[in-house]
């Protein structure tokens, strides 16, 4: 059993046993027993799917989170269980016909990339405009896009205990070197932050960093306790692993050490926030879900949770009331509500902007001040993350009423503007300014920050 690190005068520990993770991909499909009961082509959908997209999952997720009963309608089924819809008709037939024809597994790869290439894989110009140079160098797992935060995305941590089948960073997780984002040279990102002083936020991602050993996350966090990086203020980890494998904070071989991590960078005054991707109430519904939580909090470091509106999954205000009560109660700080990326099977799960609004207007109606810290519907896209802050009529004409959260140009921060009302659309980029503006004011200077990138 593994040993309880404990902390004086904090909520004390539940103990609970190890388990061993066991995780499924799609070249054992036919090894997940609970789903050999769905009909036949339900499991052939799932291979062609599984052969352009990633598909993980673990047998956590199977058993204790995903009811049966409820599929394929059951949210959690449908956020890591490959369906036939995330591939656009023409894609999905293409593949399949491939695989009744029994082809080889080289051509089943070669029409996969082929696909991969139209799904738009690195959205909102990552991989043009958010790539830094050290010494004139480009440093290939870092992104920093926004000036007070840098992202890394550490090569460890480039997998996750389970996958979200919507998942924008899906092309990290299909065997591409070309689409992948990833670096293991700690000297590179702790160069890179000496220099730029205006770094306030360090954002370890992936992936996901919580499949690390704990010594690997060492190598990159503790060195930022010395002098020369007391800019750095806050420590970001983005994870799934809350809801995918809690075990990993509570009684995996090195979980104590991970909870002593957190707690030595607290103590030593870094802001420690685990940015933790919920999507579905469901998902913190186990003890040991729970445990992990309260864990994470004793060391002193905070949870924010954030996720995406997607359709089969959480397009319902109810839903989304009930994710944020139970967040709130456990200690958790709800952060975003993100719109569904343009990139992946994002013509199965987007929702249109107008409906987003409504159903966060509906939830944020339903909960109390502390879980209204809730931002959203925001989208993260190439000129930064532009929150819908409302629909209103303005000299008859419908519009939506728009701000940018974070901006490539920091001077766009918190100033409104106005687009046309549509009913259909999804994303920024399909949206026209209101008023007979021919651009948004941003535009031209986001345009010349691209070619610039160009």
């Amino acid at each position: 059993m593994n040993s309880i690190v404990t902390f004086p005068n904090r909520i004390p520990t539940v103990e609970f046993e190890e388990r061993r993770f066991q995780v499924y991909t799609d070249r054992q499909l036919d090894k997940i027993e609970v789903i050999q009961n769905l009909p036949e082509e339900t499991l052939f959908e799932m291979k062609v799917v599984a052969s352009v997209l990633p598909f993980r999952v673990n047998e956590y997720v199977i058993n204790e989170l995903i009811n049966w009963d409820n599929v394929p309608n059951d949210p959690l089924y449908q956020l890591v269980f490959p369906q036939k819809g995330m591939l656009k008709e023409e894609h999905f037939e293409r593949m399949a016909k491939l695989h009744r024809e029994g082809a080889d597994k080289k051509l089943i790869q070669k029409v996969a990339k082929e696909i991969r290439d139209e799904l738009n894989p690195h959205p909102a110009g990552q991989m043009e405009m958010n790539l830094p140079t050290l010494d004139g160098v480009p440093l290939e797992g870092l992104q920093h896009k926004y000036r007070e935060t840098v992202l890394f995305f550490p090569a460890q941590g480039q997998t996750c205990h389970s996958y979200c089948t919507f998942c924008f960073r899906w092309a990290q997780f299909v065997g591409d070197k070309d689409l992948r984002i990833a670096s293991s040279d700690a000297e590179q990102l702790h160069g890179y932050l000496k220099q730029h002083t205006e770094v306030t936020d360090l954002l370890m991602t992936g992936g996901d960093p919580m499949v690390m050993k704990t010594k690997n996350l060492v190598q990159y966090l503790e060195p930022l306790l010395e002098p020369e990086f007391d800019h750095i203020q806050t420590i970001r980890i983005g994870t799934k692993a809350l809801t995918f494998w809690p075990y990993r904070f509570v009684t995996d071989k090195d979980a104590d050490e991970l909870i002593e991590l957190f707690a030595k960078l607290v103590d030593a005054g870094k802001h420690v926030a685990l940015m933790a991707h919920y999507n579905h109430w469901q998902e913190i519904t186990t003890d040991i879900a729970e445990e992990a939580i309260r864990r994470i909090r004793a060391t002193g470091a905070e949870i924010r949770a954030q996720g995406p509106l997607i359709k089969h999954v959480n397009d319902n205000a109810d839903d989304w009331a009930k994710l944020w009560k139970k967040e709130v109660k456990l200690g958790i700080i709800p952060y975003y509500m993100f719109v569904e990326r343009d990139t992946g099977a994002k013509n199965y799960f987007e929702v249109p902007l107008a409906k987003a609004y409504d159903i966060y207007r509906e939830a944020i109606k339903q909960v109390s001040g502390l879980a209204r810290t809730a931002r959203g519907p925001s989208m993260s896209a190439g000129p930064g993350k532009v929150e819908i802050q409302g629909i209103t009529e303005i000299k008859g004409e419908k519009v939506f009423v728009l701000r940018f959260l974070q901006g490539r140009n920091p001077d766009w921060v918190q100033r409104p503007f106005f687009a046309k009302y549509s009913e259909t659309a999804t994303w920024l980029h399909e949206l026209e300014p209101a008023f007979g503006e021919e651009k948004f004011f941003f535009e031209d200077e986001y345009e010349q920050m691209r070619k610039g990138n160009g």
